[in-house]
């Protein structure tokens, strides 16, 4: 069921309104760079001086693209790229390299030169876990570097066509036809280079429609893309089908893919292993639970909220840009 709240036009004076709330209680996940969360109040009072949605967009696009590129090994030809955007992932090797999302645009020269330094041939794939700018808007300069991109079906649907983060206040024109995912699929499919065996799988609506999963078969990593934030409460994007039923789907399908030893990244977070995932799957399920049974007894959204049903795990999992007031507003949302 969607809410009011998502599914509204918005009007300026809602969005700079609702927009110096969400920035003051910090919950521009994976849309602003944390280096900009740290100071709430001055993120609220910027956001509040920019009157368009385009304007705030480039302005948190600079925030990620000035985040510094931190590297780190994962497997022996499997490299973590993490800062400008999303976690990224490349698998290098003769065949030529495979990545996983692109960061933000303004990121990719650092990101192409962070590439060239593991060696082996240049690059010849990029994957896209979901349509969110984050992990896509380095599409075009990847492409033009020699990409072939792959992804589901919906996110080149929602790339090449206009679309809303109704909860920011953000429009997204159409990406360039460059940034459009080449090839797709439903379900998913399979990739084989460098050695290794690569397998794409559909996540059903659970951060957005589009969400999918890629695990490298024989090193034993897992990328969960946005289905996943390591250690704080995520945001769902109901604006494009995001849910907590399809996030809780997503962390027990992503445990059914790992075992003990399985390197296991997240859209945003550390990367984590299968105790880690299993830790955010049952807490997804207590909250959903408990806000579950305050919608089922009659309280409105705001009165679900005032009862604070997180109260006991914020200290735990409302480190991160997500607080526990708006992960009850999302999960009632989206039940």
């Amino acid at each position: 069921m969607e809410n009011e709240f998502f599914s509204k036009q918005t009007t300026r004076r809602e969005i700079l309104r609702t927009s110096g709330v969400l920035a003051g209680a910090g919950v521009l996940a994976g849309l602003v760079p944390g280096n900009l969360l740290s100071q709430p109040k001055a993120l609220a009072g910027n956001l509040q001086q920019v009157a368009s949605s385009a304007d705030r967009l480039a302005q948190m696009k600079a925030g990620w693209a000035a985040i510094p590129l931190q590297t780190a090994k994962l497997r022996d030809n499997i490299y973590l790229l993490s800062g400008p955007g999303g976690n990224m992932v490349v698998l290098g090797g003769a065949d030529g390299k495979v990545l996983v999302d692109s960061g933000i645009a303004a990121a990719a020269p650092k990101i192409k030169q962070a590439m060239d330094g593991f060696g082996g041939a240049p690059l010849k794939v990029l994957i896209n876990t979901h349509w969110h700018f984050d992990h896509t808007d380095g599409n075009e300069a990847m492409h033009q570097a020699g990409a072939v991109i792959i992804a589901h079906e919906n996110t080149r649907k929602r790339l090449s066509t206009p679309q809303d983060i109704a909860a920011f206040g953000l429009h997204f024109d159409a990406s360039p036809p460059a940034a459009w995912p080449q090839q797709t699929f439903t379900e998913g499919t399979k990739l084989y280079f460098n050695g290794e065996q690569l397998t794409l799988a559909y996540f059903p609506p659970a951060h957005t429609d589009s969400d999918i999963s890629v695990r490298y078969e024989n090193a034993n990593v897992l990328h969960m893309g946005d289905v996943w934030f390591n250690g704080t409460y995520p945001f769902i994007d109901p604006s494009t089908g995001g849910n907590i039923a399809g996030m809780i789907a997503g962390a027990a399908r992503g445990q059914d893919l790992a075992d003990a030893d399985t390197k296991i990244v997240p859209g945003h977070g550390p990367v984590g292993d299968k105790a880690a995932l299993a830790k955010s799957h049952d807490m997804l399920v207590t909250v959903r639970d408990r806000v579950q049974a305050l919608k089922a007894a009659g309280k409105s959204k705001e009165e679900a909220v005032a009862a604070k049903p997180t109260a006991d795990l914020d200290s735990a999992w409302g480190k991160g840009a997500v607080k526990g007031d708006f992960f009850t507003t999302l999960v009632y949302t989206t039940l």
